[in-house]
């Protein structure tokens, strides 16, 4: 493991990151605040507690993986198209770097930068709600590993793409709807049959939902069951990576 070429990778996502970090912690902190005005004060008054949970806290781990998706897969797919569309790419690939140094690198900065969303995020809900974290531990590792998730995601997605309008087709498309109907702002037990059941096929279901048991240890689905669909997902992304670097596919064309 080359450690010295994982660290340069990392430290020029983080950098990159940094030189935009006006615009990339203010928008999530002004959603956060638009959400919790509409949702939680709004229509959060007129909520029963949702599992013992009053309806604002509820949210948060919602709002929460609201960001770090669309963040986390933004940053990353954005991260490795510019090295196509610039022609540096190759300087990548000559260099003495193999693929787990490269994908620790990129994983670690988007694991990096999610960290300080969530602390961001975290701290803006108490303005609005005073919440507490039963498992904060967990809530770390599955913020880490979600974010290494999509950040493969984001990569995968950025060797795919051909063009900038592609880069925002997933996430605005399907990436988005996904998580609004994920159970960000509701319970899944809240929905009328057999809409309940269908919910169930959506994967952000399992995702919003793990960190909601992080949370508050309670939850709609399994959190071995969301557990084990976040780590399936990161091997996938992962051996869809190790395929494209072996065959060299849209990055040496």
């Amino acid at each position: 493991m080359n450690w010295r070429s994982t660290w340069s990778i990392y430290k020029r996502e983080l950098w990159r990151f940094l030189r935009t970090a006006f615009q990339s912690l203010l928008a999530p902190v002004l959603t956060t605040c638009l959400y919790f005005i509409v949702f939680g004060a709004a229509i959060g008054s007129r909520m029963p507690d949702l599992g013992g949970v009053e309806y604002a806290a509820f949210i948060i781990p919602g709002l929460l993986m609201l960001t770090l998706l669309g963040e986390t897969t933004s940053n990353s797919s954005f991260g490795i198209y510019m090295p196509r569309f610039t022609g540096t790419i190759y300087e990548l690939l000559s260099a003495p770097i193999g693929v787990a140094e490269t994908l620790v690198g990129f994983v670690g900065a988007a694991a990096t930068k999610s960290l300080i969303l969530a602390a961001i995020i975290l701290v803006t809900a108490r303005l609005f709600v005073d919440y507490s974290i039963a498992h904060p531990i967990l809530a770390i590792g599955y913020i880490m590993l979600v974010a290494a998730s999509f950040s493969l995601f984001g990569f995968i997605l950025g060797i795919w793409a051909d063009s900038f309008d592609k880069l925002g087709i997933v996430p605005m498309l399907f990436l988005t709807p996904l998580t609004f109907l994920g159970g960000t702002f509701y319970s899944i037990d809240m929905l009328p049959k057999p809409w309940d059941t269908i919910a169930l096929a959506n994967p952000i279901v399992y995702l919003v939902n793990g960190l909601r048991w992080c949370f508050y240890g309670t939850s709609d689905v399994s959190i071995y069951v969301s557990f084990g669909i976040t780590l399936g997902f990161l091997a996938i992304c992962t051996g869809i990576i190790a395929y494209i670097f072996k065959t060299g596919w849209r990055l040496r064309e």
